[in-house]
């Protein structure tokens, strides 16, 4: 199971798809990983670790082995969503929006 860390290494990598977003996204991870925030309102995405209440957007729920999996492209993140491993909190079309830069590269 990837750690916080791990996490924000992979999404860092997909820096330049994800600086496009223009919201918050905060991902709850269920397996004790607390949560990280992607600020992806200026023009490079930061991430950073914090705490659940952390103001957001949208927030993700799912665990650090399906977002590693979403991060890689080895998940669809509608499968994850309609499968019940992926819960939205907040705006659901910032979360679309997100799906998308991830399936665009």
């Amino acid at each position: 199971m990837p750690d916080r860390d791990e996490l924000m290494a992979a999404m860092q990598a997909r820096g330049a798809a994800l600086r496009g977003l223009g919201y918050r996204v905060r991902f709850d991870l269920e397996d004790g990983e607390g949560s990280i925030l992607l600020d992806g309102r200026g023009t490079a995405a930061e991430l950073r670790a914090v705490e659940p209440d952390e103001e957001a957007d949208s927030a993700l729920q799912l665990s650090s082995a399906d977002l590693l999996k979403l991060i890689e492209g080895r998940l669809s993140p509608m499968l994850a969503f309609a499968t019940g491993r992926l819960r939205v909190e907040g705006s659901k079309g910032v979360a679309m929006k997100l799906a998308a830069l991830l399936d665009d590269d």
